[in-house]
């Protein structure tokens, strides 16, 4: 292994490294579509220790690392001997001497900072209660692919400032990306995440703001971004959500309110008829689906970015 780091959070990252991850993101993609992938990373052997279920994300990552020469290992945590209370920090000691990298879905942040910590290997988030860099990177890959561009446009994020929220924040102040957030009140990005992304937007210019009115936040969109109203987690508060979020699904009404050319993206999974319906997910508007597939993408670029392979 040469130099390694983790990728914690989208701050890790400066914009080059940003910019320099979107950009690999697409040579990969062009490289794996031809059947040709690098395999920078031969003789890796990366564990995926996940406390919550994964679709998308655990199955990139597994597939990235294979396509890529790499040695995948998937560690569900309730077969751990952290199910029987072993401290999170003897865990990674031993995955340390072990594996090379490590990919965690874990319930508290902290858990990751304590893996990178304590494992001495490369630790990526792939989804903690603060933040899923991961996802972010591949949809700003998505959007730059789609519109060639990123800074200056504009995203409006309809719903709650979540985890998902806090990276997109971060990864628009890295890229020039202006961000516009609309969440009811008590339902806003991490105070200190925000701090930091506008601190970072003073570089790039990016402008982030919140707002409660969805229809005004979409109204000079290019791309209108929605997530669960109910994250993994938060299920005891579903109906007092699912109240307090009614006025801000995306459907086809809201997005009379955006521009004609505006776009919508949904990390998924979507629950269709809370907040997105059927008919915006499923339309000629809706870049879901290669939002969904680019995730691989990013993911290898990813693997790559810590294993110092790329």
């Amino acid at each position: 292994m040469t130099e390694t780091r983790s990728f914690l959070s989208v701050s890790d990252l400066s914009s080059s490294d940003a910019e320099a991850l979107i950009a690999r993101s697409g040579e990969l993609k062009a490289r794996m579509k031809a059947q040709r992938p690098p395999q920078t990373l031969k003789g890796v052997t990366v564990g995926l220790l996940f406390e919550k279920p994964s679709t998308r994300t655990r199955t990139s990552f597994e597939v990235a690392a294979i396509k890529l020469g790499g040695d995948p290992i998937y560690l569900s945590a309730n077969e751990l001997q952290l199910s029987r209370g072993e401290p999170i920090k003897d865990t990674a000691r031993i995955l340390g001497s072990y594996l090379d990298a490590i990919v965690g879905r874990v319930y508290s942040h902290d858990t990751l900072v304590q893996l990178a910590e304590h494992s001495g290997r490369p630790v990526v988030n792939a989804l903690s209660d603060a933040e899923h860099p991961t996802q972010a990177l591949s949809d700003l890959f998505t959007i730059m692919e789609f519109r060639g561009r990123l800074r200056d446009l504009t995203m409006a994020f309809i719903g709650d400032g979540n985890n998902v929220c806090n990276s997109l924040l971060l990864g628009g102040a890295l890229t020039g990306l202006n961000v516009t957030v609309s969440c009811p009140d008590g339902y806003e990005p991490d105070s200190s995440v925000l701090g930091t992304a506008k601190a970072l937007a003073k570089k790039t210019g990016a402008v982030l703001a919140i707002v409660r009115d969805p229809k005004k936040a979409v109204a000079d969109a290019d791309v209108v971004y929605t997530d669960v109203w109910v994250s993994m987690g938060d299920e005891k508060e579903e109906k007092e959500r699912l109240r307090d979020f009614k006025e801000y699904q995306v459907n086809s009404e809201l997005m009379k309110a955006a521009p004609k050319g505006a776009v919508v993206m949904h990390c998924l999974p979507a629950h269709r008829g809370l907040e997105i319906t059927d008919d915006v997910i499923e339309g000629e508007r809706s870049l879901a689906w290669r939002q969904g597939e680019n995730k691989l993408f990013g993911a290898a670029a990813t693997l790559e970015f810590v294993a110092g392979k790329g």
